[in-house]
């Protein structure tokens, strides 16, 4: 009888303290997942990454989908932050806290031995809409454009249709891809492919050789130099939104994304920091 009384006194004593001890705790590792825009997903891989060295057992899980999707996710619980590269309308605001993470902009890029430097606003909206279909009449070779679009859902189809003045639905795309490593590898592939990216993530993949190259806007150089000036016209922010206030390990992350301490990621990436 002893011996029954003291084994249900110790498989309680067990029972309580596993109802009291955490999921998190007991697996050994706490996870914090952000969802949403691809061309701020390598800047948070990159700081999280400095983040676990910095904090063993914790784990930075970026995925990327599109700003929308990082908005979406926030909003029904199925992320603690979403990556947004653009500024949010008035409703998508609504119960939401925003935190900058650094300035961007976005321009042309074409294949590294075409010859064109530059390019107009005028010219980018007919390329376009498929009013100017080969390149001769902007760089004397006759070849037919390739234009690269972007899907449905990313920022910066949204940044490019409102700066340029065009619709989605007169849009002749030739090929339609998802985030900026996908653009600047069907442009890098194609000598005649034209298509508008990250100036960022262009900037670092020149940097790592790949064969693109950036396109003057309107008489303005696309360099991260540009965007921390002011003086590129294609500018916006790069963000991480939370439902709300944040708390806990989603608190901890923000702030140290956003310390100083950490610009030098964001200058590796060719970001521009927030107080530059």
């Amino acid at each position: 009888m002893k011996f029954r009384l003291g084994s249900f006194i110790l498989l309680l004593c067990l029972y309580l303290q596993s109802c009291t001890q955490s999921p998190e705790v007991g697996s050994g590792q706490q996870k914090l997942i952000l969802t949403g825009a691809s061309t701020v997903a390598p800047l948070v891989s990159a700081l999280g990454k400095r983040f676990e060295e910095q904090n063993p057992g914790i784990r930075i899980d970026v995925q990327t989908g599109g700003s929308s999707r990082g908005l979406a996710d926030v909003q029904q619980g199925l992320s603690d932050i979403g990556m947004v590269s653009r500024t949010l309308t008035e409703d998508e605001a609504v119960g939401m806290e925003v935190f900058v993470l650094g300035r961007d902009g976005i321009s042309i890029i074409i294949h590294g031995d075409n010859p064109l430097t530059e390019i107009t606003s005028k010219q980018v909206k007919a390329i376009s809409t498929g009013q100017i279909k080969n390149w001769q009449s902007l760089n004397k070779n006759d070849a037919p454009i390739t234009f690269v679009h972007r899907a449905e859902g990313h920022s910066t189809l949204k940044k490019f249709l409102e700066y340029f003045g065009v619709n989605n639905s007169e849009v002749k795309a030739d090929v339609i891809i998802g985030d900026n490593q996908q653009g600047i590898k069907t442009v890098a592939g194609n000598p005649n492919a034209i298509g508008y990216v990250s100036i960022g993530a262009a900037e670092y993949s020149m940097q790592e050789g790949i064969s693109i190259k950036l396109l003057a806007l309107d008489g303005v150089e696309a360099t991260s130099e540009a965007v921390a000036n002011g003086s590129f016209p294609l500018l916006r922010q790069l963000t991480l939104v939370t439902k709300g206030n944040p708390t806990g390990l989603a608190k901890e992350f923000i702030t140290f994304v956003q310390g100083e301490d950490n610009y030098d990621i964001v200058r590796l990436q060719k970001f521009v920091p927030p107080k530059n």
